[in-house]
């Protein structure tokens, strides 16, 4: 409720709030005006929706109509995800996505020369080098490809991880080894703030580049940006402890406390919108301008205000 006199409440920048936060086991609901996870016992847990990027509903976890609301109102991305993040099942849009940057992503993606010049880009910003010339989209692919899968040796080797190749069974979480339970714990992180910033910014998480073919392909395409920065190493950290026994808490927990961690120390939710419209704009097509009534992002960079809120 607002007070008269009282301008009505902005939603926080993205790059000003707190990433994540996991809730299992738990019913999340709106008492007393703040948005609470209570447990089987009746005691309650805020949490500040508003200055989170992404809620995450693990399984055993309930959310009241109101809860969703506010969220919504406040541009928080509320995700229900499997166990420990490995599947993602549906995720409600902290606003609409902007017709004028969805149009603008979309004529990017069909056009196979500013296809390839995205994806040009998003190769120099991942590994800080020039994409070698005169290669295709599938081939620069491949060299990606090639260059994580070592990647992923080395930093076995620097935590001592015995580590083998990327495998798991979604259907089967504790087949994995340590190593890969790791990683895709790590990811699940990665691809919630992702997709929070894809749609805050108003962009659509299935057009992609790199990616395509999937209901999230640019949002694994802005998370590869940033993967070998911020979770993976922080993923065979975690992996290492956890082969030696130094952890005192399960290794998915250890995982995302890490992966918090890493996103404040590289500052991450100050970068990732920017860095959205610096790929884009490397394909060299003009913008569309805003239609005059267009609504607004959920949050922008910029300026806030009532086109954050969607109530």
């Amino acid at each position: 409720m607002t007070l008269p006199g009282l301008p009505p409440p902005k939603p926080i920048p993205l790059k000003d709030r707190s990433a994540l936060v996991f809730v299992e086991r738990a019913r999340v609901d709106v008492l007393d005006g703040a948005f609470v996870a209570i447990n089987a016992d009746g005691t309650r847990t805020h949490i500040p929706i508003g200055g989170l990027a992404c809620l995450m509903l693990e399984p055993g976890a309930r959310i009241s109509h109101a809860a969703v609301s506010l969220a919504a109102r406040a541009g928080t991305l509320v995700t229900w995800i499997g166990e420990a993040g490995v599947r993602l099942y549906s995720a409600g849009q902290p606003g609409g996505a902007r017709s004028d940057r969805l149009l603008w992503q979309a004529q990017l993606a069909l056009d196979p020369a500013a296809r390839l010049r995205v994806v040009r880009k998003m190769y120099s910003v991942r590994f800080g080098t020039e994409a070698p010339s005169r290669r295709s989209i599938e081939q620069l692919r491949g060299i990606e490809g090639q260059r994580v899968r070592q990647t992923y040796k080395l930093l076995g080797q620097r935590y001592h991880v015995a580590w083998k190749r990327r495998r798991y069974d979604p259907r089967d979480w504790s087949s994995a080894d340590t190593a890969n339970r790791c990683l895709s714990a790590a990811t699940a992180c990665l691809h919630g703030l992702s997709e929070a910033a894809v749609l805050a910014a108003g962009y659509a998480p299935a057009i992609g580049f790199l990616h395509t073919g999937k209901p999230r392909s640019f949002v694994y395409d802005i998370a590869d940006l940033w993967k070998l920065e911020t979770v993976v190493p922080e993923a065979f950290r975690i992996a290492g402890r956890a082969e030696k026994g130094r952890l005192d808490m399960p290794i998915e927990r250890a995982v995302r406390l890490a992966c918090r961690d890493s996103f404040r120390r590289t500052k991450l939710l100050k970068r990732i919108i920017p860095s959205i419209d610096e790929v884009l704009s490397a394909g060299e097509l003009p913008r569309p301008e805003p239609p005059a009534e267009a609504m607004g992002p959920a949050f922008d960079e910029e300026q806030t205000g009532d086109d954050g809120h969607r109530g």
